[in-house]
């Protein structure tokens, strides 16, 4: 990061911007198994076609995902699989303090 010009650092920060909102990391953890169209993510989500397509939008527009025509419908999969990555190393950072509290809870109860 210390390199890189303000308008980069922009960037970045719209990326991770882009991974802060829940429903967006459930399609991305959906797309991990496979390509999916709108409808397919939208069932895997609980949420209307309507909701994922926006979510679908920024995703591509951001380089994370990639869409595909195929007759009627739109297919969409992983552009950028350092994603995964990044998300893994955040997901096992938290699971560890969750980890760390629970101990912490069971320590104080066995008192």
């Amino acid at each position: 990061m210390k390199n890189l010009p303000p308008e980069a650092l922009q960037q970045v920060a719209a990326y991770f911007q882009t991974l802060a909102e829940p429903t967006r990391l459930r399609i991305l953890n959906h797309l991990r198994q496979g390509e999916h169209n709108v409808g397919e993510l939208a069932q895997l989500c609980g949420y209307t076609a309507a909701n994922i397509s926006r979510h679908l939008s920024l995703l591509t527009q951001h380089g994370l995902v990639e869409r595909e025509s195929r007759g009627t419908s739109v297919y969409y999969r992983i552009a950028d699989e350092s994603v995964y990555a990044l998300c893994d190393l955040v997901c096992d950072n938290i699971a560890r303090k969750f980890e760390r509290a629970s101990k912490n809870q069971q320590a104080m109860f066995a008192r």
